[in-house]
C-alpha cells in the first residue's frame, strides 16, 4: 500500500498517523492504513469555538475576496489531483477514473463558487408606501457543520465548503470514520491555499476549516451545538432520522442528503443500446455504492426480455473487470467492508424468498486482496415491486420489473420511500415530458435518456421524501449557507403605515 507517498505529496507526515484509537483499513485488501486520535467532548467544543471565532472575522471579508481563497484552493486541487485521487482509491476503494472524477468535482465546485462570490444577489421589492424602498440582503450564516459519508469522501464536503466559504461561513467537517485521511489531505491543501491567500492581502482566520474525527457521538455533539446554525449531513436515512431531530430541537437548520432508490423506466421506443450502456455505469459503478446508483429497472413488457438478455450478457463479462481498483483495467472495486457484503447477500436471499430470480451476486476472490470484499453485480428478475425492492441496499443489486402502460410505470417508480434520482429512456416526446412533469417522477433529479448517476455540479443536487429534501452544489443552493434580511428604507418625510392603517 503506497499511502505514505501520497500523504507526503499533500503535506502530511505519515509518522503522525501511527497511534490513536481509530484504526483505519483500506477496503482494497483490509490493510491497516492509519491510527488516529479521535476528538472527545472537550476537543469538539474547542474546535467549534475556533470555527465560530473564524466566522466572526471571515464574515466581514468582501465576498469576491473570499472567492479568491476558494480559487486558490481549486488550484491546489488541480496541482495535487492525482495524489488526492490515489488516497480516495485507497480509503474508499474507488477505481482510478472515478477517484479522479471525484477530485474533478471538487475543482469544478471551486470554479463555480469563485464566480458565485460576485453573484450573491438580493432583490429589490416594490413597496406599497410612497417614499419607501424594500429589498432583501443575504448575510453570512455562521459555522456550517458537515457530516460526510465514505462513498464520496471529498466531493460532498467540497460542495458544502466551497459555497460556505464564499458565503462568509466557517466549516467544521466530520468525515466518515472509514475515510479520515482524505479529509486531512483536503485540510492540508486548504492550508496551502490559505498561505498563498495571505501573500496577497489579509490572512484567512485560523479555524476557518476544521475537522472532527470520531464516531456517531462526535456527530451528535456537532448536531447539538447552538453555535452551528446549519448542519449538512450525508448518509443513510437512519442517520438522518437521528441527526435532524437533534438539530431541530435547538431550531437549527438541517441540509439532508440521505437514501436513494433510483429507477430507470425503459419504454418501447427506447434506444436499448444506449439504455444498456447507461445501466452498466449507473448500476455497477462504485460497486453500487453511490446514492444515485441505479437500483430498479422498470422496462415495458414488450422490451423487457430483450433488454435483460443484453444486460445479462454484459454482466457475465464483468468478472474480468472486478479487482484491485488501483489497476487501470478494473471497473468494479470492493465493497467498503464485510458488513456491506453481508447486507447484499441478505437482500438477495430476501429477494429469492419474495419470488425473485437472482443472477450473479456472489463474492469474487481477487489475488492479493483476499481480505477485501469484492462482489459480482447482481440482476434480480422480480414479478412485482416487493418490500426488498423498496428498501435501499448499498450494493450492486439491480431489481428488474416490467410494466404495461405509463400510468403503471410511474406509479411503480414513485412507490418507494426515497426520492433522489430518476430517469426514463424513450424517444417519445410525450412520455419524456410527462415523466418530467408534476404527474411524473417525484424525485429531486429527473433525467431523459441518461442514467440517474453522475450529476454535474451546476444543478442543485438532492431529493425528496426520505432522501431528506436538501439541495447542495449548484443553482441557488448557496442560499442554504446564508441568512436573509428584508429591508425597508423610508427616504420620505412622512410615516405611512402598511395596509393603509391609520393610528392616532
Amino acid at each position: 500500500m503506497d499511502i505514505a507517498k501520497q500523504l507526503r505529496a499533500v503535506g502530511l507526515d505519515p509518522a503522525s498517523f501511527e497511534r490513536g484509537d481509530l484504526l483505519v483499513r483500506s477496503p482494497i485488501d483490509g490493510t491497516a492504513t492509519a491510527r488516529l486520535e479521535t476528538h472527545d467532548a472537550s476537543a469538539v467544543d474547542k474546535t467549534i469555538a475556533r470555527a465560530h471565532q473564524a466566522f466572526l472575522a471571515w464574515r466581514s471579508v468582501p465576498a469576491p475576496r473570499r472567492g479568491e481563497l476558494v480559487r486558490l484552493f481549486g488550484e491546489e486541487l488541480r496541482a495535487h489531483k492525482d495524489q488526492l485521487a490515489a488516497l480516495v482509491t485507497i480509503e474508499a476503494g474507488k477505481i482510478v477514473a472515478e477517484a479522479r472524477g471525484e477530485v474533478q468535482e471538487m475543482i469544478d465546485i471551486c470554479d463555480f463558487a469563485c464566480g458565485l462570490s460576485r453573484q450573491l444577489y438580493g432583490l429589490t421589492i416594490a413597496s406599497e408606501r410612497p417614499g419607501h424602498r424594500m429589498g432583501e440582503t443575504w448575510h453570512p450564516l455562521g459555522v456550517v457543520g458537515v457530516i460526510s459519508a465514505f462513498n464520496f469522501p471529498v466531493a460532498v464536503w467540497a460542495w458544502n465548503a466551497a459555497l460556505a466559504f464564499v458565503c462568509g461561513d466557517s466549516v467544521v467537517w466530520k468525515p466518515s470514520e472509514k475515510t479520515p485521511l482524505t479529509a486531512l489531505a483536503c485540510q492540508s491543501l486548504f492550508r496551502r491555499a490559505c498561505a498563498r491567500f495571505a501573500e496577497s492581502g489579509a490572512a484567512a482566520p485560523e479555524g476557518l476549516c476544521e475537522i472532527l474525527l470520531g464516531d456517531a457521538k462526535v456527530g451528535e455533539r456537532l448536531a447539538d451545538d447552538p453555535r452551528v446554525p446549519l448542519l449538512s449531513a450525508t448518509g443513510s436515512t437512519r442517520m438522518g432520522r437521528a441527526v435532524a431531530p437533534r438539530v431541530a430541537a435547538r431550531f437549527g437548520r438541517s441540509l439532508l442528503e440521505l437514501g436513494g432508490n433510483n429507477a430507470m423506466i425503459v419504454t418501447p421506443s427506447a434506444d436499448l443500446d444506449l439504455a444498456v450502456r447507461a445501466i452498466l455505469f449507473s448500476a455497477v459503478g462504485t460497486a453500487g455504492q453511490r446514492c444515485t446508483t441505479l437500483r430498479r429497472l422498470i422496462a415495458h413488457e414488450s422490451v423487457r426480455n430483450d433488454l435483460l438478455a443484453r444486460l445479462e450478457r454484459a454482466y457475465s463479462q464483468l468478472s474480468s473487470k472486478i479487482g484491485d481498483p488501483r489497476q487501470g483495467s478494473t471497473l468494479i472495486g470492493p465493497l467498503i467492508d464485510g458488513a456491506s457484503f453481508e447486507a447484499m447477500q441478505g437482500s438477495l436471499a430476501r429477494a429469492r424468498s419474495e419470488g425473485g430470480e437472482v443472477a450473479f451476486g456472489e463474492r469474487v476472490s481477487v489475488s492479493g486482496c483476499e481480505e477485501g470484499f469484492y462482489a459480482r453485480p447482481a440482476i434480480v428478475r422480480m414479478t412485482k415491486q416487493t418490500d426488498v425492492v423498496r428498501h435501499e441496499t448499498f450494493a450492486p443489486i439491480l431489481y428488474a420489473m416490467s410494466y404495461g402502460d405509463m400510468n403503471e410505470a410511474i406509479a411503480m417508480h414513485n412507490d418507494v420511500p426515497q426520492g433522489l434520482s430518476s430517469c426514463i429512456f424513450t424517444n417519445d416526446l410525450r412520455e419524456a415530458e410527462r415523466f418530467l412533469s408534476v404527474e411524473g417522477s417525484d424525485c429531486g433529479i429527473a433525467n431523459v435518456n441518461i442514467g440517474p448517476s453522475g450529476a454535474e455540479i451546476g444543478g442543485a443536487f438532492g431529493g425528496e421524501k426520505e432522501t431528506g429534501g436538501g439541495r447542495e452544489s449548484g443553482s441557488d443552493a448557496w442560499r442554504n449557507y446564508m441568512r436573509r434580511a428584508t429591508n425597508t428604507v423610508n427616504y420620505g418625510k412622512d410615516l405611512p403605515l402598511a395596509q393603509g392603517i391609520v393610528f392616532g
